[in-house]
């Protein structure tokens, strides 16, 4: 169970965030299963080709998770970073294809999931060996996850209570125009927080590359349909 006090020695911006997004004797549930819709965008800055879609994902940092997505006129997809497979079809979700399966898409997965753990599944990224909290100034909680040799850090900047409002990182990607895989500004939107089982998360989330940049290119926008966070065994 949630007490804040887990939190009392990290930074203040760190503190807030925590004693916002769970409530006191919140069970630590740290997978969630999340339904979503939205736009996703398949084109270009450019020329942007937004597609309706309907998905659903398993969020387990740091382990990884399996996003399926269904867009019309396009093959279902899904994919993971680390191939558990057994444990995702434990969890009721076939993944019908993976994508990528090399180093480079193992780095962008873990920068992505490791984000969105930040949000949707707060308690993942509680003090823990492998989890460092700091501040870079008085609104921003920074948290650095490292896991089986990959490591990320991701700052959420907060608002008074404790709400992310802005989430941004260095995210391993080859969207750019040379095609290389680099560094690059990732980020986003947070809005519409909601409580599901004790946990204050956003139900609309508008990401993508190049955050804060003139090229900041938003292809991602989530609208959360349902979150079910689930307990050990389920």
């Amino acid at each position: 169970m949630y007490d804040p006090v887990m939190v009392a020695d990290l930074p203040e911006p760190a503190q807030r965030f925590f004693n916002f997004a769970i409530k006191p004797g919140t069970p630590l549930l740290t997978v969630a299963e999340i339904d979503m819709g939205g736009e996703f965008s398949l084109g270009t800055r450019e020329n942007q080709n937004y597609r309706p879609m309907d998905a659903r994902q398993i969020l387990a940092a740091p382990t990884g998770f399996v996003w399926k997505v269904k867009m019309p006129g396009v093959v279902p997809v899904s994919g993971s970073d680390s191939g558990s497979w057994t444990r995702f079809r434990v969890l009721g979700l076939i993944p019908v294809a993976r994508l990528g399966g090399d180093t480079h898409h193992a780095r962008a997965a873990y920068g992505r999931y490791i984000a969105e753990a930040a949000f949707w599944t707060p308690a993942a990224l509680l003090p823990r060996p492998g989890v460092v909290w700091d501040a870079p100034d008085r609104d921003t909680a920074r948290v650095t996850v490292t896991h089986n040799g990959l490591s990320q850090a991701v700052d959420m900047k907060l608002d008074g209570e404790g709400r992310p409002l802005v989430v941004q990182f260095m995210r391993w990607s080859d969207a750019n125009p040379e095609k290389k895989h680099r560094f690059q500004p990732f980020g986003g939107q947070l809005s519409d927080f909601r409580e599901v089982q004790g946990f204050r998360i956003p139900f609309r989330v508008e990401a993508g590359n190049m955050f804060g940049t003139d090229e900041h290119f938003v292809f991602f926008k989530a609208k959360v349909k349902a979150v079910r966070f689930l307990a050990p065994g389920s």
